[in-house]
């Protein structure tokens, strides 16, 4: 078979030519011996928890004073990223935030993700730079952006500010570099990975990541009480057949029962996204408070950040998710109103392949709505 004309895997790493000004501009900013606040948003995920360590190590490297100041605790996940050079001050507040030279925010697009740190980082008058891969939101947190939508990964933008400026990426850049991109890409099975997001992470394995390992640490580590909580969102699986829609819902207080935190819903939605003919998945969890989480995840064209974006939230076109206010029942009935509106019925194809038919709603019956 004839290889002409492929790229080869030089012209994979090499940065994009478009992100080269905003990546100068962002270093511009950037001088030795600076405080430098790194943040990301509420119940941190892989890529930005991998974000943030990578740039701790490069920037202390560069000569620069990095912390980690992000409004919910680290993720117990991911500890295994935080040695011994990281400074991690989240326990400490805004009052980590009171003495900086620079904020650096990776992740996200709006301002709000920060969660008790937004009102303090709109009044903050030093420079804040954001670093993201998602659809910039309403309010960005500063007006510094590197952002681009077609990497796979907030990570993958870190790697290119890393190439740019010359930064050799050590050992604990590498592996926190993969934790963002094999997370982010769902172990590299969902849409944004690209080939260049393959290709940079053969760069890391070549720097003597293991692959096993980092699949055991982020993957086969799991508590029990994840399982059982799987278990029970499991019980409450819906379908609506007419929509290829299929949803999960956990009730107040379920996640602290089994001794979880946020992170330890990470992936759940997908099990009903698995579902045979599925477009969209949700899963729906009631926070208490008269709020209730929303994650919404979709396969092919149905792009979910214009959905959650109608709910205030916002993120990906396969995945986003939103902040509802309102009890379970109410919140769930209003958002699939909406979400039966936004795909409408199902193409015959689709249709014909969907939960219900297939014989795979595990025992719950069939929601088809209006």
């Amino acid at each position: 078979m004839s290889t002409a004309g492929a790229p080869n895997t030089r012209d994979l790493i090499a940065v994009p030519p478009a992100r080269i000004g905003a990546i100068r501009s962002l270093l511009g900013h950037l001088g030795s011996g600076q405080r430098v606040a790194l943040s990301t948003h509420i119940n941190a995920d892989g890529d930005g928890c991998g974000s943030e360590v990578a740039l701790s190590h490069l920037l202390t490297a560069a000569g620069l004073a990095p912390r980690i100041v992000n409004p919910t605790p680290w993720p117990s996940a991911f500890d295994f990223l935080l040695d011994a050079g990281i400074v991690e001050k989240t326990e400490h507040g805004v009052r980590a935030l009171s003495d900086i030279d620079l904020l650096l925010v990776v992740d996200i697009g709006d301002v709000r993700r920060l969660g008790i740190l937004t009102d303090t980082v709109r009044g903050l008058s030093v420079p804040k730079l954001v670093i993201d891969h998602h659809v910039p939101g309403d309010e960005p947190p500063g007006p510094f952006i590197l952002s681009d939508t077609s990497a796979c990964a907030t990570g993958e933008l870190i790697f290119d500010v890393a190439i740019t400026a010359g930064w050799a990426i050590s050992r604990g850049v590498a592996t926190a570099l993969y934790t963002a991109l094999l997370t982010d890409t769902g172990g590299f099975r969902f849409s944004n990975t690209s080939p260049r997001c393959h290709a940079i992470a053969g760069y890391l394995l070549a720097l003597g990541i293991d692959p096993e390992e980092m699949y055991r640490r982020v993957y086969a580590s799991m508590p029990l009480g994840r399982l059982r909580l799987l278990r029970d969102a499991l019980e409450t699986l819906e379908v609506d057949s007419a929509h290829a829609m299929a949803w999960v819902s956990l009730a107040a207080g379920v996640v602290e029962q089994y001794g979880l935190r946020s992170e330890d819903l990470d992936g759940i939605v997908e099990h009903p996204r698995s579902i045979a003919g599925t477009r969209l998945a949700l899963l729906f969890r009631d926070l208490g408070h008269g709020k209730v989480k929303v994650s919404f995840r979709s396969t092919g064209d149905v792009d979910v950040n214009r959905l959650a974006r109608q709910f205030g939230g916002g993120g990906h076109a396969k995945a986003a998710g939103a902040m509802v206010a309102g009890g379970l029942s109410q919140v769930r009935d209003q958002v699939l109103a909406a979400a039966r509106q936004f795909v409408g019925v199902a193409p015959i194809d689709e249709h014909s392949r969907s939960p219900a038919r297939s014989g795979q709603s595990h025992g719950a019956p069939p929601s088809v709505g209006p």
